[in-house]
């Protein structure tokens, strides 16, 4: 995987040797971002089920101030961390070990400019952050990847990309 744009462009970063993670494709990042591009300077970021830490790092590569990554597995986490030191991001980077929907749930209202996504598919966490998000907007903007024929709560937009769909929620 690499960066696609910002100060990082075209450095390559590592995905975890673990079969559950499922990294967001170059191009589909790269549509992704570009949706978002007028958020994502001087903004606070949340990459949660971060996986690599590909969509934090692509933000903080294209000026986002600050990005928390956060994820379960020891292996994600070695990776992001790895990834970080590579870009030598650790000052604007905050790494968590944990469940993505527990921390938003306690962070408050717009405790993140930004948010992306990447849940495991078929497990319904990508609806259940977007109704923890319609509760209680943790972020200024939610981005939430699902399968395209995943049924999410009313966004403010969907774009898809093959069998991949992002959308998009804003307060």
């Amino acid at each position: 995987m690499r960066i696609i744009a910002g100060e990082w462009r075209g450095r390559t970063i590592a995905a975890p040797r673990d079969q559950r993670v499922r990294p967001t494709a170059d191009r589909a990042r790269e549509a992704w971002m570009s949706i978002l591009q007028h958020e994502i300077p001087g903004a606070r970021v949340a990459d949660l089920f971060a996986g690599s830490g590909a969509l934090g790092l692509e933000a903080l590569s294209r000026g986002a101030l600050s990005c928390d990554f956060v994820d379960l597995s020891e292996g994600a986490l070695a990776a992001i961390r790895a990834n970080i030191a590579k870009l030598g991001a650790a000052e604007r980077s905050r790494v968590h070990r944990g469940d993505a929907l527990r921390l938003v749930r306690k962070a408050g209202v717009g405790a993140w400019d930004l948010a992306f996504a990447d849940p495991p598919y078929r497990l319904g966490l990508g609806a259940a952050l977007a109704d923890a998000w319609l509760a209680e907007p943790f972020a200024n903007v939610l981005s939430v990847e699902h399968e395209v024929h995943d049924a999410m709560p009313g966004g403010t937009e969907t774009r898809a990309w093959g069998s991949t769909a992002v959308t998009i929620y804003r307060r």
